[in-house]
């Protein structure tokens, strides 16, 4: 059974990325009392919420609160219901936008890597014009159905987009391992066979961003990546600031996407750090906003990014993880690095 403290804590900046009026998550968070079942509870109370939205026609938002309901992840049949609906609510409200599809990668090549399969959303992709592609993901607690608002503007930028998630989040069935990063050539391949494909940027919130740096590696197609609070290497190796700083909640997400037990968390954790090599060998624009009070990522990732990082771009907030009290100002920051990365040098 998760904390509901710390849920109540680390859903806020999910809340306010996703576009959910204060009032409205607050007033669920005020009926909140614990994480167990019936009235009263974290999925009960979300799962209430949405139905109401969904009930008056506002599927989007419905969507959003269903999210939450099964937030951080699928430990039970109320949370797995809850994804359910969500992705359901999702697709319907999808279906009356323009260009937005769901598309299945299956990743099993032979060899000893990762295996199982994921969905994406992608819109905007053309079978004629080769567009640049945005590749969006979250971190260990966000499904791709939270980037909705994002897809429904690809057409308008003149872009493809995709959105996914981290292998264990939502729909995904692989495995959190060291070589995850390999599920992003395969779905870039896979969305090759949708539209064409151009230069790829990628929007990788926290862990995904870490999975999108080492990908970038191995992957030309990949551009430049943006990120907020990702880890680097010392959140996978520090044990005194993984057991003194990191939140159960982390913790226990982490166990579930890897597999690992608690005991054996951290040392299994080890083997996902980027060594100051692969790190120095990036040869791609990194933009990364930094919470100059960030509970999760210690501060000497961000030291090791500014060492070794060629092209390293710093947008730096006085905030926790996440930085939830500058939602807005991260967007913006996120979006123009994204264009200025495009941007052929001058």
């Amino acid at each position: 059974m998760n904390s509901v403290e710390e849920l109540k804590q680390f859903v806020v900046v999910h809340s306010r990325a996703q576009g959910l009026p204060g009032e409205l998550y607050e007033g669920v968070l005020t009926r909140i009392e614990h994480d167990g079942e019936g009235p009263g509870s974290w999925t009960a109370e979300w799962s209430a919420a949405a139905e109401r939205l969904a009930e008056e026609g506002n599927l989007l938002a419905a969507c959003q609160c269903w999210n939450t309901a099964r937030f951080p992840f699928v430990n039970g049949p109320a949370r797995a219901e809850a994804l359910t609906r969500c992705v359901d609510a999702y697709g319907r409200w999808s279906a009356e936008q323009a260009n937005i599809r769901r598309i299945e990668v299956q990743l099993d090549d032979g060899s000893a890597g990762p295996k199982g399969r994921f969905f994406c959303w992608a819109g905007g992709l053309s079978p004629t014009e080769e567009r640049p592609l945005l590749l969006l993901m979250g971190g260990i607690v966000s499904v791709k159905e939270q980037w909705a608002p994002a897809l429904a503007q690809a057409e308008a930028t003149g872009m493809a987009m995709v959105a996914a998630e981290l292998p264990g989040v939502g729909e995904n069935t692989l495995t959190y391992t060291p070589d995850s990063w390999r599920m992003l050539p395969a779905l870039l391949d896979a969305l090759a066979e949708h539209g064409r494909v151009g230069q790829v940027y990628a929007a990788a919130m926290s862990f995904s961003g870490h999975l999108a740096l080492r990908a970038a590696l191995h992957e030309p197609r990949i551009r430049g990546v943006v990120t907020v609070g990702a880890p680097v290497s010392g959140f996978f190796t520090d044990r005194d600031w993984y057991d003194r700083s990191v939140p159960r909640v982390t913790k226990d997400t982490l166990a579930h996407l890897t597999g690992l037990g608690p005991a054996e968390l951290l040392d299994g954790l080890g083997a996902f750090a980027l060594r100051d090599e692969e790190l120095a060998g990036l040869r791609i624009p990194v933009g990364y906003t930094v919470s100059l009070r960030d509970e999760i990522i210690p501060a000497s990732d961000v030291a090791t990014l500014r060492r070794l990082v060629p092209d390293l771009r710093l947008n730096e907030h006085d905030d926790v993880h996440g930085s939830p009290e500058h939602v807005d100002e991260t967007r913006a920051w996120t979006v123009e690095t994204v264009f200025g990365m495009m941007a052929p040098p001058s």
